[in-house]
């Protein structure tokens, strides 16, 4: 099932680590799928076992439709993890999984 195979992805992710949608997508084999996966993370039914506050954007932007509390509830999330936010962006430089490059 596709949304398990995302939750796998999302669970491989490091402490103080970030994802893209479409390195999300990359893994699963097909780099057109960053929409789909944006749409399975929404439908999270378990986000402390599924830590989908840790994908943002291709620019590193939070999600202004994080579905649990919103983008400030997923930046509090992401400080707590030593991940460093300005202006609602994450450098994907700094911060980003290595093994997932674009």
């Amino acid at each position: 099932m596709l949304s398990e195979n995302i939750y796998s992805i999302l669970r491989e992710i490091p402490y103080g680590r970030v994802m893209t949608y479409g390195q999300i997508a990359k893994r699963l084999g097909n780099k057109n799928l960053a929409r789909v996966v944006g749409n399975i993370l929404h439908k999270n039914q378990d986000p402390e076992e599924n830590p989908c506050y840790k994908v943002v954007n291709a620019q590193g932007f939070l999600s202004p439709s994080y579905a649990f509390g919103g983008i400030e509830e997923q930046k509090r999330r992401l400080q707590a993890e030593g991940i460093k936010v300005v202006n609602n962006r994450v450098d994907i430089m700094a911060y980003g999984h290595e093994n997932c490059n674009e």
